[in-house]
């Protein structure tokens, strides 16, 4: 599945070299309408075909020398790929982001894309596998990045069931850019909340859903979370107290952050969690900061 990847530009420890110092472009974008003017145009019948095992692995070293502070090495990496690096500074809040995307509307336009905030080291992402599929889960991750420094967005680039055989469902395949820059992203420590969403039913009497994938432990700040929108009203299933629908034990992405040992949180929200401008969203909006909030803190 392509992805739509904002993450917080991480600056290197060590003083920049001379290459990583050359000046580049900036684009000045409204960066909600950059992000949900592509997340628009996916479609359930569109193809879509996955990187291949070299692809996967140059992007991986693309996307982990961005996190190294050595943007100029990374945009030569990303082009052979058909990607970019683009620099932005957006015109509401004056915050800069890099973002990684396609440069045409080839195959690697549906791998998505990332943004990382420019203004401060990168301290943890949110990620958005199914965007259209999982209505307005995109937004959250906008809404998230946008309102919390420190952060990245992580976002599928093709509608959950574009191509075949659940070739485009990212939370489940480990062939896919998605999956290659979550695991960049752990290998460097930074923690993780992966955003989907649920229809309501009989068997789903929850506004969300909250686990820690392939663990069966949660750390201080994500019960604190949970905690948190059950205080605002949201009845919440806690995978780690209780057995819950939609746990996610099989997220791929879960997996990798257990063998990595990063911090990876799995967040079900029921429809009027998530829809746009309900005041359950916002409800759930301010728990997910307070737990990015915790992250950045550390």
């Amino acid at each position: 599945m392509g992805l739509l990847l904002t993450l917080a530009a991480c600056q290197a420890d060590t003083p920049p070299t001379s290459e990583d110092s050359i000046p580049h472009a900036r684009e000045l974008v409204d960066l909600r309408s950059r992000i949900l003017d592509y997340t628009a145009g996916l479609d359930a019948d569109a193809p879509y075909a996955p990187p291949g095992d070299a692809q996967r692995a140059q992007l991986a070293e693309a996307v982990a020398g961005l996190l190294s502070g050595h943007a100029p090495e990374a945009d030569r990496r990303l082009a052979p790929l058909g990607l970019t690096l683009t620099h932005l500074t957006d015109t509401d809040s004056g915050r800069r982001y890099d973002e990684i995307a396609a440069t045409g509307t080839g195959a690697s336009s549906r791998w998505g894309r990332l943004y990382l905030n420019a203004d401060s080291t990168v301290r943890w992402n949110a990620q958005v596998p199914h965007p259209v599929s999982d209505r307005d889960t995109e937004d959250l991750g906008v809404q998230l990045l946008e309102q919390n420094p420190g952060g990245a967005l992580v976002l599928a680039g093709a509608h959950r069931r574009a191509g075949e055989d659940g070739a485009a469902d990212v939370a489940h395949r480990e062939d896919s850019a998605f999956h290659a820059i979550v695991v960049q992203l752990q290998r460097h420590g930074v923690p993780g909340v992966q955003l989907h969403g649920f229809t309501d039913s009989a068997d789903r009497p929850y506004d969300a859903v909250v686990s820690t994938g392939a663990v069966q432990t949660a750390p201080a700040e994500v019960a604190a979370m949970a905690d948190r929108m059950d205080d605002d009203g949201l009845r919440v299933c806690r995978a780690w107290t209780a057995r819950c629908p939609l746990e996610g034990k099989t997220n791929v992405q879960g997996r990798s952050a257990q063998r990595e040992q990063a911090g990876f949180v799995h967040v079900e929200l029921a429809r009027h969690a998530r829809a746009a401008d309900s005041r359950d969203t916002a409800r759930a909006a301010d728990a997910l900061g307070a737990l990015v909030t915790a992250w950045t803190g550390r």
